[in-house]
């Protein structure tokens, strides 16, 4: 009997210490567990759209795993070849199962609606510590962590400048991820991620706020904004957990250098609709909710050279005109 004991998964035993020099497979024995279980194992933490594009990117010969706080949820991750775990990032007594269960973590969760904290974040950290700690783990941030940099472009070297408490619980959450890597032999990679776009994604293209005819900021007052199509950045994800350096941050964005305004242009003709109306800012605050007014008052060009040469992520959506017009085809 191993002394540090065994998790259970669905009736099976899985022992959550063993290490394996191949990046894929354990290497066979006499005794060994079933292969299923000698699989390397990913577990993706908030798998909701980009976290089942990244279950789709992965390597075949991976076992990978899923929380879920929702038991509706759970059939669909199984129809999509995913083992999913019932666990709730704000109950964190029901994250004890995480611990030792992967050799690579994926934590994709948005950070709690309050507050300047990231709990969710730190309850997670504290199960993985239980038993033994994953190798390497992928954080999904936000370029909102930078603030507003006035157009200027924006490397990972900049410091963040973020003054929200919704970023600042970002900051919060890499902070607490690197620190684990830096305390530990867990290699963290954090990717800044703009806006995600995709023709198959809920709300994933600006059709819809074309239809409404929702004004945007008059060329004077507009605003540099960045995009990742949602498949490439599950490639990005998954790159980063296999080339990813340790504790470093990553921009995640592709090669558009638009403001918002000639973004929603663009859209607006490729797909045959009318272009918006233009306002000054000193009317838009009339005419716009509040969560829409705080993304035009931060504007900076993301840098993407880092991701392309340490992580060597080719994009398939280069810029936005190339996904768009892949969804129309």
């Amino acid at each position: 009997m191993y002394p540090w004991g065994l998790l259970s998964i669905h009736g099976y035993q899985i022992l959550p210490s063993i290490r394996s020099p191949h990046p894929i497979l354990y290497s066979s024995r006499p005794g060994a567990l079933p292969a299923r279980f000698r699989r390397m194992r990913v577990l993706i933490v908030g798998c909701g759209d980009v976290g089942l594009r990244l279950a789709q990117a992965l390597a075949p010969g991976l076992r990978v795993l899923a929380l879920s706080s929702s038991v509706e949820r759970l059939a669909l991750l199984r129809a999509r070849g995913i083992t999913p775990l019932l666990g709730d990032l704000d109950d964190p007594p029901s994250l004890r199962r995480l611990a030792g269960l992967a050799q690579r973590v994926v934590h994709l969760a948005p950070p709690p609606s309050g507050g300047w904290r990231d709990s969710r974040t730190h309850a997670l950290i504290r199960a993985l510590r239980l038993r033994s700690l994953p190798q390497a783990m992928v954080y999904g941030s936000t370029s909102g962590v930078y603030g507003d940099c006035q157009g200027e472009v924006v490397s990972e070297t900049r410091a963040p400048g973020a003054d929200t408490p919704r970023a600042r619980r970002r900051i919060d959450a890499e902070d607490a991820l690197r620190f684990l890597g830096r305390a530990t032999a867990v290699r963290a990679s954090i990717l800044r991620i703009p806006g995600i776009y995709a023709s198959d994604r809920e709300g994933g293209t600006p059709r819809a706020r074309l239809q409404k005819g929702t004004p945007v900021l008059q060329a004077g007052d507009d605003v540099y904004t960045n995009h990742i199509h949602a498949d490439d950045l599950a490639r990005a994800c998954s790159a980063a957990l296999w080339r990813g350096k340790p504790q470093r941050v990553y921009n995640i964005n592709d090669d558009t250098c638009l403001k918002m305004g000639d973004y929603f242009d663009l859209a607006a003709d490729l797909y045959g609709l009318a272009r918006p109306p233009r306002v000054p800012r000193s009317t838009a605050r009339e005419q716009l909710p509040l969560m829409l007014l705080s993304f035009m008052s931060e504007s900076r060009r993301m840098d993407n050279a880092r991701m392309k040469r340490e992580l060597r992520l080719a994009l398939a959506y280069p810029t936005v005109r190339t996904g768009l017009l892949a969804g129309e085809a």
